[in-house]
C-alpha cells in the first residue's frame, strides 16, 4: 500500500510512555514558548518562528516532519491550544441530509463490517466525516462514546485542523495521505489522552478528496498499526466508488450514442461534468482528465490543441476547434433515411441561446428559443392556440405563431412539423438533462450542468413557468441533501448568488479558516442591507 508506507508512528517502540513524555516536553516548547514550533529535521529536531526570534535548540524533542507541517498550518489558523472540544456544525434537523447526500453513504455497511473485524470494538471509535472534516458517522463502545462526548468526537461536530488543531481526521484531509496522531502530536491540549489514525478518501470521478475514515481511542488502546487498517478501509471505498462510477460511464454512452453519431466520424470525445473523457476519438485518450468543461467554452485536449465543449445531454461534446462541422466530412453525413437528425438545444442561463442540428451551430433568437424549449418539454407537440398560449398568454394570435414557425423552419428544415407542432427528430437539451438528473437525486451533476435559469430574459408564461419549476426543484434538492460542495456550487450559480437560506447553511457547515467563508460572510451582510 503506496500511501500507507510513509506514515511512522512515534510510539513504536518499547516504551511509549517515554515517547507520550517526549512530545509532551516538544508540544510545551512548540506552543508555549512565544510562537515557536518544532521543525523536525535529520540531525534531531530545531525550532522556528513564525513571528518572533529564531531559536536552535539541539536537544530539542523531535517531531515527525508531517506533525511539524500540521502544527504550521493549526498556528496560522489561530487553533487555540486551550480549546476544550471541536465546534458543533450540523444540528440533528440538518444531519440527516448531510448523510444522505454524502457518496459514501451506501459504503457505509462495509466500511463498518472491515473496521468491525479488525478494529477492537470495546475500545476503538470509529469516524467517517465528509471532506470538510464535519463527523457524519460514529461508531463504538459506550464507555469511549462517553469520552468522545466530551471532545466533540460525536456526529455533527467538525474536525478540520483549522477548527481543532492537528488530529488525525483534520491532518489526513490537510496531507491528502493517511496520519497517525498520537497524545502530545495534538495540538489541543485536550487530546493529549487520545490518538487516532485516518485516511483520506478520494473520489475517482472528480479527483478531489470526499472524506475521510478515521479510527480512535486512548492513547494506551490505538495501536500504531491500525493506520494501515484505515489506509485499507479507504481505498475499499474508492474502489467501490470507482465501480459506481465504471457504472455509471457505461450508462452515459448508452444515452450519449446518438451524440457520438453526430460526429460522423471526425475527431471528437465525450466528456463528462467532471472533466473525464469517457468516448469518442481518439480511443486512446479515454480516462485523460480535462479541466471541468463550461458550455461553448474552449478547453484544452491531451495533445495541446484547443477544442469546443457543447452539451450533450449530461455530458459534453468536445470537438477541436476550427475543423469543420461533421456535415463537412469528405463522405458527408449518412444519409437522411437511415438515421434521424440530432438537435441540441442549449438553453441554461445565456442571453445567447443556441441549436446544434448534428453538430451544425444554429443560433437563436429569444423567440426562437422560447418555441423550442416548449416543443422540447411537450415531445407530442403543442396546437397553435397552446403554444401561442405559453407565449403570449391570453393575448397569443397563432397567426403569429405561424409566422414565427415558418422562420424558424426557414433554419431547421423538417425537423419542425405541424399539426401539431413538434420536432420530428431526436432531441436533447441542457434543460432536460438537468430535469433527469433532478429525477435521479444527482444534485451535483445538475448543479454542474445548469448554467442558470432557463432564457433568463424571456417573459413568456410558459418558459417562465418552467423555468421556475426547475429552479424550487434544483434548490429544494441542494437544500435538502447537498453537502458542502454542492451547496457552494450552487452559490456559484446566478440563482444561488444571493440565495440567503443557502449562504446560511454555508455559513454553518464551513469550517473556520475556509478561504470560501468570506465570500460567503460577504453576500450575507449585502443581504442585510
Amino acid at each position: 500500500m503506496g500511501r500507507v508506507s510513509a506514515v511512522t508512528a512515534p510510539h513504536a517502540c518499547r516504551e511509549p510512555s517515554a515517547a507520550a513524555r517526549r512530545l509532551a516536553a516538544a508540544h510545551e516548547l512548540a506552543h508555549d514558548a512565544g510562537d515557536t514550533m518544532i521543525c523536525g529535521t535529520s540531525g534531531g529536531a530545531t525550532l522556528a518562528t513564525f513571528g518572533g526570534a529564531a531559536v536552535a535548540r539541539a536537544a530539542a524533542p523531535r517531531v515527525r516532519p508531517p506533525i511539524s507541517e500540521s502544527w504550521r498550518r493549526s498556528w496560522e489558523a489561530g487553533v487555540d491550544t486551550a480549546v476544550e472540544a471541536a465546534p458543533l456544525v450540523y444540528d440533528r434537523d440538518v444531519l440527516g441530509d448531510a448523510r444522505s447526500a454524502h457518496p459514501l453513504a451506501p459504503h457505509l455497511p462495509m466500511l463498518r463490517g472491515l473496521l468491525r473485524n479488525a478494529a477492537d470494538e470495546t475500545e476503538h471509535l470509529m469516524v467517517i466525516t465528509d471532506a470538510a472534516g464535519h463527523a457524519l458517522w460514529t461508531e463504538g463502545p459506550a464507555k469511549v462514546r462517553r469520552l468522545a462526548d466530551r471532545v466533540g468526537l460525536t456526529d455533527g461536530f467538525c474536525w478540520s485542523e483549522g477548527s481543532i488543531g492537528t488530529n488525525g481526521i483534520g491532518t489526513a484531509l490537510a496531507s491528502g495521505r493517511p496520519e497517525y496522531v498520537y497524545s502530545a502530536e495534538h495540538v489541543a491540549r485536550v487530546l493529549h489522552n487520545w490518538s487516532c489514525a485516518g485516511a483520506p478518501i478520494i473520489d475517482p470521478d472528480s479527483g478531489q478528496i470526499i472524506g475521510c475514515i478515521d479510527v480512535s481511542a486512548t492513547v494506551d488502546a490505538l495501536h500504531p498499526a491500525t493506520v494501515a487498517l484505515v489506509a485499507v478501509a479507504a481505498r475499499l471505498a474508492e474502489a467501490r466508488l470507482e465501480n459506481d462510477m465504471h457504472r455509471r460511464d457505461d450508462q452515459l454512452r448508452e444515452r450519449s450514442q446518438r451524440h457520438l453519431r453526430a460526429l460522423h466520424g471526425a475527431p471528437g470525445v465525450l466528456v463528462t461534468a467532471t472533466g473525464r473523457i469517457v468516448a469518442g476519438d481518439p480511443a486512446d485518450w479515454h480516462g485523460h482528465r480535462l479541466p471541468a468543461p463550461v458550455p461553448g467554452g474552449e478547453i484544452e485536449l491531451p495533445d495541446g490543441r484547443l477544442a469546443i465543449a457543447e452539451p450533450a445531454g449530461e455530458a459534453f461534446l468536445v470537438r477541436p476547434s476550427g475543423l469543420p462541422g461533421p456535415e463537412g466530412g469528405a463522405d458527408g453525413p449518412p444519409p437522411a433515411r437511415q438515421r434521424r437528425p440530432l438537435l441540441t438545444l442549449a438553453l441554461l442561463g445565456t442571453d445567447q441561446p443556441y441549436a446544434l442540428l448534428d453538430g451544425r451551430r444554429i443560433p437563436l433568437t429569444l423567440r426562437h428559443a422560447e418555441i423550442l424549449a416548449l416543443l422540447a418539454v411537450n415531445p407530442r407537440g403543442l396546437t397553435g392556440d397552446r403554444l401561442a398560449l405559453h407565449l403570449y398568454g391570453d393575448e397569443g394570435n397563432p397567426v403569429t405563431i405561424r409566422a414565427e414557425i415558418h422562420r424558424l423552419r426557414s433554419q431547421l428544415g423538417d425537423v419542425l412539423r405541424a399539426k401539431p407542432y413538434r420536432l420530428e427528430c431526436e432531441v436533447d437539451a441542457d434543460l432536460l438533462a438537468v430535469r433527469r438528473l433532478l429525477d435521479d437525486g444527482d444534485a451535483l451533476t445538475a448543479v454542474r450542468l445548469c448554467r442558470g435559469e432557463l432564457l433568463p430574459r424571456s417573459d413568456a408564461p410558459g418558459v417562465r413557468a418552467e423555468r421556475d419549476e426547475l429552479a424550487v426543484r434544483m434548490r429544494s434538492l441542494i437544500l435538502d441533501r447537498g453537502g458542502v460542495g454542492v451547496l457552494w456550487d450552487y452559490v456559484q450559480t446566478e440563482p444561488g448568488r444571493a440565495d440567503h437560506e443557502a449562504l446560511e447553511r454555508l455559513d454553518v457547515v464551513l469550517p473556520p479558516g475556509d478561504p470560501r467563508r468570506a465570500t460567503v460572510t460577504s453576500r450575507l451582510r449585502i443581504r442585510e442591507f
